[in-house]
């Protein structure tokens, strides 16, 4: 069953309730253009639509979104190096992540960027508006489906899953080279590089050089 607009909290905390205001990243037009009509009919106020994150920037900090819908995917783009930017505004949104990739290492890179909710793209309608009103609300927001592949996650522990190219990365980064570095080494983009560098630590659950270093050690890649 969809959501009625009474299920949105009052953005203003008193009086009327006030729609609350979104601003959706995706570099699909089409994709854009079935949410906004989507978010219309739930009376949530579309303030604002980018492709880019250069534009997503822009357009967050001139509009003052209570949400951003940003998806995980936008061409060469890292969209999840651009949610620090966003939460650095004084009046800080709050992130929902609309991606296709179901693993939880992208999950768990998400949220470590700052993001409060995650849905799949093969949602069901209604889920897109039960997770914005519950980003509004103060919660966190993660699609069901996705619940027991992170809790399993958690029990097993850290894994190694990491691709070849993935491999590479870490290893350059363990011996010391820049992203700059390995993206002249590799004839790889610098954004692409750090793309990689992204999902190894999360698939790796690591949050500095040095445990990378150190697990590069115990994988024997420095070698």
């Amino acid at each position: 069953m969809a959501s009625s607009t009474n299920d949105l909290p009052d953005r203003a905390g008193e009086g009327d309730a006030i729609a609350l205001r979104v601003v959706l990243v995706d570099d699909h037009v089409i994709v854009r253009a079935a949410l906004a009509r989507l978010l219309d009919a739930h009376g949530i106020d579309l303030v604002g639509q980018a492709g880019t994150v250069k534009d997503a920037l822009e357009v967050v900090e001139v509009t003052r979104p209570d949400v951003v819908v940003l998806d995980i995917d936008l061409g060469s783009d890292n969209s999840l190096e651009a949610i620090p930017q966003m939460l650095s505004h004084a009046h800080q949104p709050r992130v929902l992540i609309l991606s296709m990739h179901d693993d939880p290492a992208t999950v768990q890179a998400s949220f470590a960027a700052g993001a409060e909710g995650y849905l799949l793209k093969e949602a069901a309608e209604s889920d897109l508006v039960d997770a914005i009103a519950a980003l509004a609300r103060g919660e966190r927001y993660v699609h069901p489906a996705l619940g027991a592949r992170l809790a399993r996650a958690a029990l097993d522990g850290p894994t190694d899953t990491l691709t070849d190219r993935e491999r590479e990365i870490v290893r350059l980064l363990a011996f010391g080279h820049t992203n700059q570095e390995i993206a002249k080494q590799l004839f790889l983009s610098v954004r692409t590089v750090e793309t990689h560098r992204a999902h190894s630590m999360a698939k790796l659950r690591l949050t500095s050089r040095v445990e990378l270093v150190r697990w590069a050690l115990d994988a024997q890649l420095l070698t």
